[in-house]
């Protein structure tokens, strides 16, 4: 059976991970997203599988390459231009990528199934395309219920009690919310669905061509489903997620590497003297970092690979990407580092080597910065007396 996976978008809520890492690719305990959903979409038999890409495309490709090792096929459409030699990604939409790859040739010629490619999710699509079909519905979306106090982050569907669409509200406020069903951004389509969808122009499915398939009166359905379904949209949502699998609140993501301690998980090779450390679970630790004697990290933490905890740094309620040296004495308390930049919980975001603290988080490949410790102390007052 055959499948989409929207691949395509710039990730602009994910910035700074995105400047250099597509959605699709970012990591749940060194596993990307896409990932999972490959598996998923294994799992219900579709074997054949529509890849949309764009922004950093090669990073999407050099990864899945055929699907070969994930036991799929996969293909590629690439929504952009060359400039200069360099390839410039222009996304044309959810739809419009569809209709790409369906007027470079017919591809979709029966039931198919596109899902987003920034979310994780355990669904039984077998029973849903089942649904589908008893409804001989065109288009169907599943949804999902959330608290009504939730609704204003989402596309809220309106259906009647028969499941068919009637309306749409985007992120509606709370007190005007007329369902508190919500769009998953997992579909199901017929090949007809093409009919309505136009050639050579951007164009979306959501607040495009569903709402033109209520308009014309369309069999296009929506059922609510239960399943895990972790949306990872902003930096918050990622964050939320890396939490969700450390503290097992999420059952279909498994920690990876070995289990050293009650609630501590290591890749391999990793260089710690656990006697003079101060780890506290749930914290994943990836392979050939070393954390230094004294430094002290409280849990749900997780510490990629390649990593260079110094002596005195604390890492709390973090999530600290590959490569990434944290200096002597530096607290970091709910951030997540990611290259050269330090991001709050909210999103806020700190570019560490323009604001010349690289002193304190730097690229572990690299010599670390030499800083006098009266230097240190004088940049750590001017902060607050820490680095969080």
């Amino acid at each position: 059976m055959k499948a989409m996976i929207l691949a395509a978008g710039k990730g602009t809520r994910v910035r700074p991970i995105t400047y250099t890492m597509p959605k699709p690719m970012m990591p749940i305990l060194q596993k990307p997203v896409m990932e999972f959903l490959l598996e998923l979409l294994r799992r219900h038999g579709f074997d054949q599988i529509m890849v949309n890409v764009s922004h950093l495309a090669e990073e999407i490709e050099s990864y899945f390459r055929d699907g070969q090792r994930f036991g799929v096929q996969i293909a590629y459409s690439f929504e952009g231009r060359i400039v200069e030699g360099n390839l410039v990604g222009e996304a044309v939409g959810s739809a419009g990528g569809m209709r790409k790859i369906q007027n470079f040739y017919p591809f979709f010629d029966d039931t198919f199934v596109v899902l987003c490619g920034d979310a994780l999710i355990d669904l039984d699509l077998t029973a849903a395309v089942k649904w589908h079909k008893s409804k001989g519905s065109i288009a169907t979306i599943i949804m999902k219920s959330v608290p009504k106090e939730e609704v204003s982050s989402y596309g809220v569907v309106v259906t009647d009690e028969d499941g068919r669409v009637k309306a749409f509200q985007e992120k509606p406020k709370v007190e005007e919310a007329l369902s508190t069903n919500i769009n998953t951004g997992i579909y199901i389509f017929e090949p007809e669905v093409f009919n309505y969808i136009p050639s050579g122009v951007e164009y979306d499915i959501g607040s495009q061509l569903f709402p033109k398939l209520v308009e014309i009166g369309a069999p296009f359905y929506a059922i609510p489903m239960e399943f895990e379904w972790v949306d990872i949209g902003k930096v918050p949502d990622y964050w939320r997620a890396i939490r969700g699998v450390l503290l097992g609140e999420i059952k279909n993501v498994q920690i990876p590497g070995q289990q050293v301690a009650p609630g501590i998980y290591t890749g391999m090779n990793v260089a710690v003297n656990w006697d003079k450390v101060e780890i506290t679970g749930p914290v994943y630790i990836g392979g050939m970092t070393k954390i230094e004697d004294g430094a002290k990290i409280v849990g749900p933490a997780m510490i990629g690979p390649n990593c260079w905890i110094c002596s005195g740094a604390t890492v709390e309620n973090s999530v600290i990407f590959e490569w990434s040296r944290l200096g002597p004495g530096v607290r970091l308390v709910d951030k997540l580092v990611f290259g050269r930049y330090c991001v709050d919980k909210t999103g806020a975001t700190i570019d560490v080597q323009a604001a010349a603290l690289d002193w304190l988080i730097t690229d572990a490949r690299q010599d670390p910065p030499s800083h006098t410790p009266v230097e240190r102390q004088a940049i750590a007052e001017l902060l607050g007396n820490n680095a969080s």
